[in-house]
């Protein structure tokens, strides 16, 4: 990555902070996007260069995580190993490693920032276009053909179900190491579904 590349990463990155931190303190609905940008110390109009809908600004993290069953595939195949079993494996020490993205974390920063992504109906509608396009990438990745695409959409699904619950259970009191256990047992379950069911890219 080239300097201007990283000087854009750096402002994208610094700007969204700004914003989700002002989203947390004062409601998503309740944070004007002109107010995001003067605390931020850009111009409005640069802010939608960044960002162009007001939800992307708390929705940055996602985006680098659209490609990111896409890549666990084509990582998968130069280990020897078929799809899904390559997604089983990356889900799996994603719950061990606690990353939030499994739902499976329970600093206060990143249930602040659940609560505050599941909580606004309009940040739920954006997370789908995000889930969508994470989609279409595995489907791309498993091969483009209907098959692919139905795959993809139950593999994204499942993962999408598995983190909900860890979510779930973790804001209704319990730690993440108590649904730990749980946690794993329901994705071995699941990924054993999709095996049952996917055929060739199992």
């Amino acid at each position: 990555m080239g300097l201007r590349e990283r000087k854009k990463q750096q402002t994208y990155l610094a700007v969204s902070d700004v914003a989700i931190a002002l989203f947390l303190e004062k409601g998503f609905d309740n944070v004007p996007v002109a107010e995001v940008a003067a605390a931020a110390g850009i111009s409005k109009p640069t802010l939608f260069r960044y960002f162009p809908a007001k939800e992307d600004l708390a929705l940055h993290r996602f985006s680098d995580h659209e490609d990111e069953a896409a890549r666990v595939v084509a990582q998968g195949r130069t280990e020897g190993l078929a799809p899904l079993p390559a997604l089983r494996r990356h889900f799996l020490a994603g719950l061990d490693g606690r990353d939030p993205v499994t739902g499976l974390n329970d600093d206060p920063r990143v249930r602040a920032y659940h609560g505050l992504l599941y909580g606004t109906p309009s940040l739920v509608a954006r997370l789908f276009a995000y889930q969508s396009r994470a989609e279409g990438a595995l489907a791309a990745a498993l091969g483009e053909d209907i098959g692919a695409r139905l795959a993809a959409g139950q593999i994204v699904a499942v993962q999408r179900i598995l983190a909900e619950e860890n979510w779930r259970r973790i804001q209704a009191g319990e730690s993440a190491e108590e649904v730990y256990a749980g946690a794993v047992t329901a994705a071995e379950e699941a990924f054993e579904q999709l095996r049952e069911g996917l055929g060739r890219y199992a």
